[in-house]
């Protein structure tokens, strides 16, 4: 193992790429062939376009006209994405005890209040000791009291109901609550759709040129190099698809 070598996940892109020649794919995933690198860069920079080694490990290495910095926020959006729908409810949790003083329970009720206006669920527990184990229904009591007392802010989705040593309740959000979320998820995703409508005009003028920039390289490559072999073929258009 060499010390003090740096290795990267990202490809190779513009100067980066050492090799002589590469088998080209235009922006738009067109079939360009086998082309000097050097002309490529040319290429690439003629359309304001990065060039970036897709498989490296072909003979010779495919590469691909792309804008990469475009190409790399649009890969973190979608993980952004990925992550708000991999994201679940999440529910809160309280304790009482089945003695607990006005003051305590006026506390804890502030912040049950807050969680379901949060739009969060809650779960409620009294934890009973000792003899109180032998007559749960004050934790009942207690938990009804509560439900009660915030039924403006949530209601009981799970009844009170007795496991082991504890009592537990959930309750969950008034539907205003996580309809006012969603409503909020609907037009920042009309807002998002916007800007990216905006964006996809402002490119419209670029993709025609590139598309020219390629056609071109492609005429020039067929009548240099008119039958390149199926298998490399086959490779590039693999590596179109990333």
């Amino acid at each position: 193992m060499r010390i003090g070598v740096i290795i990267s996940d990202e490809p190779r892109i513009n100067d980066e790429i050492r090799v002589s020649q590469v088998r080209l794919i235009g922006p738009n995933g067109e079939q360009v062939g086998v082309i000097a690198t050097s002309v490529a860069l040319n290429l690439a920079k003629e359309a304001n376009l990065d060039l970036v080694e897709v498989a490296p490990n072909a003979k010779p290495p495919v590469a691909k006209l792309i804008d990469y910095g475009k190409f790399k926020y649009n890969e973190k959006v979608k993980q952004r994405e990925a992550r708000r729908n991999q994201s679940t409810a999440e529910i809160k949790e309280i304790r009482f005890r089945l003695k607990i003083d006005e003051h305590d329970f006026d506390v804890k009720k502030g912040h049950v209040i807050r969680f379901l206006s949060g739009g969060d669920k809650v779960k409620v527990t009294i934890m009973l000791r000792g003899r109180e184990q032998s007559r749960p229904i004050g934790g009942v009591e207690l938990l009804q009291r509560l439900a009660d007392e915030v039924e403006e802010y949530g209601s009981i989705e799970s009844a009170p109901k007795q496991e082991g040593r504890n009592i537990i309740m959930t309750l969950a959000p008034k539907g205003k609550k996580v309809h006012t979320q969603s409503e909020q998820r609907r037009r920042g995703a009309e807002s998002r759709a916007e800007r990216q409508a905006r964006q996809a005009a402002r490119l419209a003028a670029k993709k025609e040129a590139e598309a020219k920039a390629a056609a071109e390289a492609k005429s020039a490559v067929e009548a240099e190099n008119p039958a390149a072999e199926q298998k490399a073929v086959k490779d590039a258009e693999a590596a179109a698809r990333i």
